[in-house]
């Protein structure tokens, strides 16, 4: 007997299905996946294995994935952290061996081929990317990439005290579809990088979150707002950094922008995604 899936989450194609799915799914072939973790500073999940396909989302550095299929270049799998499913660069994966130490802490930050700020850097981490520390010192070795300022490294069992004062940090980042660093990340994205900051799981999409994030508050009139409550209109997210001012990832500024709820609201209304529809809010807060 076939069941209704959720397509972002469930990995399966007409041709192709993970193992565990059979008998819920309709697929060709079921297959056992591979556990694989990201080794780029970044990974683009997109919807098809073209370097054209719409942007999903992303990975950063130490998820790991599974994967189901790897085929001229590209990986078809599914994340472990949100579970999303997509196809990413197969380059960008290796066999999960090593698991992490510390997670990046700065929103960005170098790594150099030797723990020497003076020469070349390599690449550079985002906040939130995951890597195994194998000896500590200014600056730490990272296996598999090279010397990275420790100060800018947090053991995995430390975690941001403040998520929206995480999120405040992106203010001016710009507005990118599927993005999840400082490079650019959209309204979810942001809501997801922030939380995780802060030792918080979350979903990817604004729908998802809506359901899944706290507790939802009612939609009386007026709204009695407090600083880390998330509201939401039909495809759109905010967090409010206080009881008036609104923080978003928005294609109106196309940047992580701070602004009146009041103005915000009106515009979004009158705009693009209609009225609030829901307002969560995390317990203990």
């Amino acid at each position: 007997m076939t069941i209704s899936f959720d397509r972002r989450f469930t990995p399966a194609r007409p041709d192709l299905a993970a193992a565990h799915l059979k008998g819920h799914v309709e697929a060709a072939t079921f297959v056992e996946g591979r556990d694989m973790r990201i080794v780029a500073p970044i990974a683009d999940v997109r919807s098809g294995p073209t370097p054209d396909a719409s942007l999903d989302t992303q990975a950063l550095c130490g998820e790991r994935v599974t994967v189901y299929e790897e085929n001229e270049g590209w990986a078809w799998g599914q994340l472990t952290r949100d579970s999303y499913v997509g196809y990413l660069p197969s380059h960008m994966l290796r066999p999960a061996l090593k698991d992490p130490t510390h997670r990046v802490a700065a929103l960005r930050t170098f790594v150099y081929p030797a723990p020497n700020m003076k020469v070349p850097p390599l690449e550079a981490l985002p906040l939130g990317a995951e890597i195994t520390v194998e000896d500590e010192g200014d600056y730490a070795r990272v296996a598999d990439h090279g010397f990275v300022y420790a100060p800018h490294l947090r053991p995995l069992s430390q975690y941001e005290p403040d998520f929206v004062a995480v999120a405040e940090r992106f203010v001016g980042v710009p507005y990118l579809w599927g993005g999840k660093t400082a490079l650019g990340l959209d309204c979810s994205g942001l809501v997801q990088v922030s939380l995780a900051a802060a030792g918080i799981a979350a979903p990817r999409d604004t729908d998802v979150q809506a359901r899944e994030i706290g507790a939802e508050l009612p939609l009386e009139e007026p709204l009695h707002l407090r600083r880390g409550d998330l509201v939401f209109w039909k495809g759109h997210v905010g967090i409010m950094c206080d009881e008036h001012t609104l923080l978003h990832a928005n294609a109106h500024h196309m940047l992580v922008a701070r602004e009146p709820f009041t103005e915000a609201r009106a515009r979004i209304l009158a705009n693009s995604f209609g009225a609030v529809t829901a307002v969560r809010r995390r317990s203990g807060r």
